[in-house]
């Protein structure tokens, strides 16, 4: 490979996020070969995440709108909220309204961020019972034994870890577990729906693009890159 030309593409991404494939001394093709498989990985779990976070959504959604007898249960003392969320909520109308948008429920759950719907998972909805409520209710193709607010607070919290790196563009090519979060992000899809689970899998590319290593891109970058 031209040192030039990767000198300029190290440039343009930033040498920091370059480092972070060559902390072992790999050469330029290696270091730009791992950057690109990482970014094909993290490509491959992009439909599971997103089919992930909104099917927690719409069951959280349906789930406390049917407790509290009103689509807009985010104003309901029934769902009990945290501080937390109930700023979050605040914030969520507040952007909507900035944007004079109405404030309808669809437009403001839409606007929740993913952490808002794992919190109702964590120690603080322990203590409310939303917690059990919702392991039981949003989960209803998940074994008894996995219904549980503590278990599906670690799964979630894994989810999220994996899901911020992979929207943020960081390393986790590197991981050790990757194949086992993979896993879990459609058996956790499965819980919710078994449909939604079948249709995750027929777009999913992890498996082959994992299995297939780095080769293909060394290859391309041999192939493909200008010579010095």
């Amino acid at each position: 490979m031209n040192p030039a030309f990767f000198q300029q593409i190290e440039a343009i991404l930033h040498t920091e996020r370059i480092d972070a494939y060559r902390k072992d001394g790999a050469d330029h093709k290696l270091t730009l070969a791992r950057y690109m498989l990482n970014m094909a990985l993290s490509e491959s779990l992009y439909p599971s995440l997103q089919f992930a976070e909104i099917a927690l959504r719409n069951a959280v959604h349906r789930e406390l709108s049917a407790r509290c007898g009103t689509n807009a249960w985010y104003d309901s003392p029934r769902a009990r909220l945290t501080p937390w969320q109930q700023t979050k909520v605040t914030e969520a109308k507040g952007n909507l309204g900035r944007n004079r948008k109405p404030l309808t429920p669809g437009r403001i759950i839409a606007e929740l961020t993913f952490g808002f719907w794992t919190g109702f998972f964590n120690n603080a909805h322990a203590r409310t019972g939303i917690g059990a409520f919702l392991s039981r209710k949003a989960f209803p193709h998940a074994p008894a034994a996995e219904q549980y607010q503590s278990r599906l607070d670690r799964r979630w919290q894994d989810i999220r870890d994996l899901r911020n790196r992979v929207f943020h563009h960081e390393r986790i090519l590197h991981w050790r577990d990757l194949d086992v979060r993979h896993q879990a992000i459609l058996e956790i899809i499965s819980w919710m729906s078994p449909e939604l689970h079948d249709l995750a899998n027929s777009l999913d590319r992890f498996v082959s693009i994992r299995s297939g290593g780095l080769n293909p891109w060394t290859g391309c970058v041999q192939n493909h890159w200008p010579k010095p």
